[in-house]
Parts: C-alpha cells; sequence; structure tokens
C-alpha cells in the first residue's frame, strides 16, 4: 500500500510539487537579482543605505497609498476632465473592470476617461488629484519614502495624473509612468508600452515596493536593498494627518467632495436628478420669501447653520457698516443678511451673469480700478450696508488668503466676519470650470452647514482715518482676527497665485 502511495505521489504530487518550488525559486531569483538584502522593518536599515548618496526607486500605488483600487482616481479624471456622461460610463463598465482585472482593466479605465480630451489643457493631476492621493496616502509608507533625500517614484497610471502630486507634494526627483499617446492635439485614450528605466545616476539604488507589483520588471540596474510589504501591512497603516504634509494643501480644484470610489459614485449618480429639484426648490425659497420663513425652510431642505453676534452689536442705521468676511462659496454675503435680518449690497467681482440674476440680494460689481471702485463703494455706503469678501477669491481649505486693503481706506465702521462652510457632496467653487454652474451645485448638495461668526466691530483706533493706520495694517488686523475666530492659517497667497496654480489664468470671467 505504501508502496502504491508512493508511486501516485510520484505521478501527481510530485509534478505539482516542482511547479511551484520552481515558481518561488523564479521569484526568489529575480530578487536575489535585484537585492541581497531583505528588511522586515524598513527603519531598522543599516544607515549605510539611507546616505545623501542612495536614491530610493518606489511604487506609489503600492508603497503610498492604501487604497488597493485605483478606480476613484479615474473617475474623478472622467468627471472632473471630461463630463458626468463620460464619468456614467465609467462607472456602468465597472463589473467589466473588475472581471478582466490588471491590464485590460487598466486599459479600459484609461480609454474611458482620456479618449478625445485635450491634451494641452489637461489640469487634472495639477489641481484636483492631489488633495486625494494626499487623503489616501498611508503615514507609515509616507515615513519610508520620506526617509531619502532623493527618490524616484514609479506608478502603473499614466504619469500626467500622478506628476503634480509627486513632484509638488513630495519633491520626487523623477517620476516613470506611462505616457498617453496624443493624436493631433488631443487623448486617443491609449497608452504607449512600458519602458525599463534606466537611470544614469552612480549612487546605490534602494527599492521600496509591494509583493503585487513589478518594480524590479520596470527597472534594470541591481538594487542594493528591496523592502517588500503586504497588503495586510497597508491595511494597519495610518491616514497620513494633514500636519504632516510636506506643503499645505491650500488650492485644489473640481466639483467632487467626496472619494468617488463605486458605491458613492452610483449614489451620486442616483442623487442627481433629486439634487437637481432641490436646487430649483432653495432658490426659489431663498429668493421670493422673507428671512422669517425662508430662513426654517431652507433647514428643513438641508440648509443649517450657527449665527452668532457679539452682544454688543448695534450697527449704526444712520449710515452704512462693510461688512468684511472671508471667502467660502457665493453665498457668503446671503448669510451675512440672514444673520443680521436685513438686506445689504454685496459687492463683487468676476461673477458670472446667472450667479448675479438667482441671486437674493442686490449685487455690485467692482472693475479692479482702484479709484472708481473706492468712489463706488464710497457711495453706496451712505445708502446701505456693504458685504465684502477682500479674499477676491474663495478658499476651500482652512486658510485665510491675503485681504485686499483697499476696504480699509473707504469706511470707518469695519465689522470682520468669520464663516466656514461644509458640503457633503459637490463644491459650489470653480476655478477651471463653468462659473454659472457654482451656485446650481453647491445647492444640490444634500447638506450644507455654516458657521457664521460676527465679531467685535474693528476699534477706531486701528482704522485709517482715525486712528491713523495703513490700510495694510487694518487689512492684516481683520485678517488676523477672522483667522483666530475659525482658527484658520492665515496666508500671503492671493488670487492671482490661486488661478495660476490650477487653470493657468488670472481668474476673469468673460461677461
Amino acid at each position: 500500500m505504501a508502496k502504491k502511495l508512493s508511486n501516485f505521489e510520484s505521478l501527481v504530487f510530485l509534478p505539482i510539487k516542482t511547479i511551484i518550488t520552481n515558481i518561488c525559486c523564479c521569484r526568489l531569483n529575480l530578487l536575489r537579482k535585484v537585492s541581497p538584502f531583505q528588511y522586515s522593518d524598513f527603519s531598522k536599515q543599516p544607515s549605510s543605505l539611507r546616505n545623501q548618496d542612495s536614491v530610493l526607486m518606489f511604487n506609489m500605488e503600492g508603497t503610498l497609498l492604501k487604497s488597493p483600487s485605483i478606480f476613484p482616481y479615474f473617475m474623478l479624471v472622467a468627471f472632473e476632465a471630461g463630463s458626468p456622461l463620460r464619468a456614467l460610463i465609467l462607472l456602468l463598465l465597472y463589473p467589466l473592470i473588475c472581471s478582466v482585472g490588471g491590464e485590460m482593466g487598466l486599459k479600459i479605465m484609461v480609454f474611458v476617461s482620456f479618449v478625445g480630451l485635450k491634451a494641452g489643457s489637461f489640469r487634472v493631476g495639477r489641481s484636483v488629484l492631489p488633495k486625494f492621493f494626499l487623503e489616501d496616502v498611508g503615514l507609515q509608507g509616507f515615513e519610508m519614502v520620506m526617509r531619502h533625500e532623493r527618490k524616484v517614484g514609479f506608478t502603473n497610471l499614466p504619469r500626467i495624473m500622478v506628476e503634480g502630486f509627486m513632484k509638488h507634494y513630495l519633491g520626487i526627483e523623477a517620476v516613470v509612468g506611462r505616457e498617453m499617446v496624443v493624436f493631433h492635439g488631443y487623448f486617443s485614450g491609449l497608452m504607449e508600452e512600458r519602458r525599463p528605466y534606466e537611470p544614469s545616476l552612480n549612487s546605490e539604488i534602494i527599492g521600496f515596493d509591494c509583493f503585487n507589483n513589478s518594480l524590479g520588471q520596470n527597472f534594470q540596474s541591481p538594487f542594493k536593498a528591496v523592502h517588500l510589504i503586504t497588503e495586510a501591512e497597508k491595511r494597519t497603516w495610518q491616514t497620513l494627518p494633514r500636519s504632516k504634509y510636506p506643503k499645505p494643501l491650500i488650492f485644489h480644484d473640481g466639483r467632487l467632495a467626496f472619494r468617488p470610489a463605486p458605491l458613492a459614485s452610483l449614489t451620486m449618480f442616483i442623487w442627481l436628478p433629486f439634487g437637481f429639484l432641490l436646487f430649483i426648490i432653495r432658490t426659489l425659497i431663498g429668493t421670493f420669501l422673507p428671512y422669517q420663513i425662508s430662513i426654517p425652510l431652507l433647514h428643513v431642505t438641508g440648509m443649517g447653520g450657527f449665527f452668532s453676534k457679539p452682544q454688543s452689536f448695534h450697527p449704526d442705521k444712520s449710515k452704512g457698516t462693510l461688512y468684511v468676511c472671508n471667502h467660502r462659496t457665493l453665498f457668503d454675503p446671503c448669510y451675512i443678511s440672514m444673520c443680521t435680518n436685513k438686506p445689504l449690497t454685496a459687492v463683487t467681482y468676476s461673477l458670472s451673469k446667472f450667479s448675479e440674476w438667482i441671486a437674493p440680494i442686490k449685487t455690485i460689481r467692482i472693475t479692479r480700478n482702484k479709484d472708481k471702485d473706492m468712489k463706488l463703494i464710497q457711495e453706496l455706503l451712505t445708502k446701505t450696508d456693504l458685504a465684502i469678501c477682500p479674499e477676491g477669491t474663495t478658499c476651500r481649505e482652512p486658510y485665510l488668503l491675503r485681504f485686499s486693503p483697499m476696504f480699509a481706506e473707504v469706511a470707518n465702521d469695519i465689522v470682520p466676519v468669520a464663516i466656514d462652510m461644509k458640503c457633503t457632496m459637490f463644491y459650489g467653487t470653480t476655478a477651471g470650470g463653468w462659473k454659472g454652474l457654482d451656485p446650481v451645485f453647491q445647492l444640490m448638495n444634500p447638506y450644507v452647514w455654516c458657521e457664521l461668526k460676527i465679531l467685535e466691530k474693528v476699534p477706531q483706533c486701528m482704522v485709517c482715518e482715525t486712528g491713523g493706520q495703513s490700510r495694510v495694517e487694518v487689512a492684516n488686523y481683520v485678517q488676523s482676527e477672522i483667522g483666530k475666530a475659525l482658527n484658520f492659517e492665515c496666508t500671503s497667497m492671493t488670487r492671482k497665485d490661486k488661478y495660476l496654480f490650477l487653470a493657468n489664468n488670472e481668474g476673469f470671467v468673460t461677461s
């Protein structure tokens, strides 16, 4: 019997065992070719492997990003650079993408997301994706990568999607990814074949990758060491906190305020018709009903908020008050009007005609001609209260842009107003898209929460006319007071900086 089992084993199990052994040996031999060392803890590497002369080669998806799915990033490209229809097609193809998987699934996502897009105007990789990449970065992987001064990043994604993130926020020396095929200035939806990367570096090379990736296949020179992690290790990683971002995330664009995973994307498309109906209802309520009725009704529709003002707040009715607020959305002056329970006029710049048509309060455009604008504002203050946003543009993150000091020269009664806005599905602002849709997307959110604090009036000793302060000192004082109230960081960044970074223009809207 034992002999029969031995023969059966030799005929059946031995060949299977031999195949498995050969596969394991091939994998081991590959690792030995690129790495004579293996480390279970990257932080315990010999210091000689982390000196200034060494270069770290790492795979972005395998070592930085916690999520194993790259579908949300292609959904962002399809929605933000393309259209909701393109994004819907990508979502409907998701079962097929999962079934074919691997390289074929990647090619399908690339084709649907990119085909027909104009190559010269593609800015999603710099203005939209970095925010979502940063929110998906694992703290442990980030610390491993940033331990080296010189780094080369590999990615299975098209290079144009990740280069802005890796170079601007991580300081990566070079990014190696798939190149998109361009035909007559438009993406064809196809990627070039992988090309092995051979660096011209006279340095020791250290590899960092995940077991299921193929860093070694894209790199021809031998590694001095390779560290491989598992998906189980990545699941235990913490998310990189904002305080440890290499560069602060101040500017980002795009309409989606959530990570568009498949289920979340499906929820969004189901919500869109209901959201558009909600936009119409909220617009009608806010435009035609008095505040005593509209505020409770808007709260019922999901537009909640918390308003506060000091007990000493008693605006002078004999002359206009200038409310100076930070800028989160187009509706900031509307919320100030609701909080004070009286109509006021909003001083605007570069606002779309559609936004002016549906505004529940009066809007006045300024021209950026200082003399004309100062004269106009001073004239208006003799008739009504004004709300002005001296940042000149919206900022989504907990930062305040530099306040333009013009407002300090036109009024003595200056009241700072601190505003913070939270949305659940869509951002109601854009730098590179059509601004006419800003109020539509803002009011399509299932839930919106606004916190508004009217602060103490600027003391007379701190204004230009009676206190002898310069206009810049007054503007900086108001900015700092609003920053303290919101716990936001004050910056010297301007409107021009934002639009040049996100949209490569200065933010003008054509009438």
